[in-house]
């Protein structure tokens, strides 16, 4: 056993060049670790590797440097134990039209080499709410159903990691919910989760951890609380009571006020309190009617880490984000 679920090591990936286009790096010397137990996110724009990078951990892909460890198997060394510890739900609905929800899984087990004593493909199709299908040919499934498939698939070996690629893009809300009471379930059983997804407030609702990757590299790893408390950008909306004739002052903060009225003040919470940022308003000789606070969210860290203006330009300011969201 070991601490880590996963622990990757200078991992690099170049694709060959075509047609006089020069070698794509698509990761570049990756260091990650994922800890055990976790519900870890691996968030990134289009393009950012994200894709390679689970490839490579299917065994789907060959990397091109690097070291990579799966429940303490050396991808290299155990290529049959490191693939039988992972399991991945992939974005694509990749299924045979031909084969019904029970043959499909039974399929997949045949392939991990599970004797029949120890599929569960029933136990799977009651997870995932296909019982009623189990007999249907998959090319009459809806979009969502293929989906749950996919998960089923994935867990036909009991793999110790479960690997979702965007789970929920395209699904209704209904199987959206169905599908995280399951993933709950199964990492409070144990099982270790990778999630990426392009819905960030997913990511903050479910990942405890999380590594952003931006054109091949990591460029922040940890804890989701402590990325969110890498933007310390705060913004206080006060709704005044009566018409504004001077606007709040005070050192370190900035004040608008909008069409609406509303006055939106802006401030750094590690040097200014709301204590301040409210002495300033009753300063102006402001009565408050109502007071709204706002904090930044994975998407305001997602866009500082990622985002730039052109080739070579630094990401925008942190603190430039928080403040133009709409309350």
């Amino acid at each position: 056993m070991t601490q880590d679920a996963i622990r990757i090591e200078g991992l690099t990936k170049i694709y060959r060049a075509q047609r006089n286009q020069p070698p794509k790096h698509a990761l570049k010397k990756i260091d990650l670790t994922v800890p055990q137990g976790s519900v870890f996110g691996l968030l990134g724009p289009n393009g950012a590797g994200k894709s390679t990078l689970i490839n490579i951990l299917a065994g789907l892909v060959v990397k091109t440097a690097g070291k990579v460890t799966i429940w303490g198997f050396d991808q290299d060394r155990n290529p049959r134990q490191s693939r039988a510890s992972i399991g991945v739900m992939p974005q694509e609905l990749n299924l045979d039209p031909f084969f019904t929800p029970r043959g499909a899984l039974e399929v997949q087990a045949g392939l991990y080499g599970l004797p029949r004593s120890q599929r569960r493909s029933d136990e799977i199709l009651e997870m995932i709410g296909l019982s009623d299908k189990a007999g249907a040919y998959a090319r009459t499934l809806s979009g969502g159903m293929r989906r749950r498939l996919l998960l089923g698939k994935a867990l036909v070996h009991n793999p110790h990691i479960l690997v979702l690629d965007e789970p929920t893009a395209g699904v209704d809300i209904e199987l959206r919910q169905m599908l995280w009471s399951n993933v709950r379930k199964l990492n409070e059983a144990g099982m270790t989760i990778i999630l990426t997804t392009h819905y960030l407030e997913e990511a903050q609702d479910m990942c405890d951890r999380i590594a952003i990757i931006n054109e091949g590299e990591v460029v922040a790893q940890d804890s989701t609380g402590n990325l969110l408390d890498r933007l310390d950008a705060r913004a206080m909306i006060i709704h005044p009571d009566g018409p504004v004739e001077t606007m709040p002052q005070g050192e370190g903060i900035t004040a608008e006020q909008r069409n609406d009225g509303a006055i939106v003040m802006s401030y750094q919470s590690r040097q200014i309190s709301a204590e301040q940022v409210l002495a300033a308003v009753r300063a102006a000789g402001i009565t408050i009617r109502d007071v709204k606070t706002q904090e930044p969210d994975l998407e305001d860290v997602f866009l500082a880490l990622t985002s730039s203006v052109g080739p070579g330009a630094p990401p925008p300011d942190p603190r430039d984000i928080s403040s133009k969201k709409k309350v």
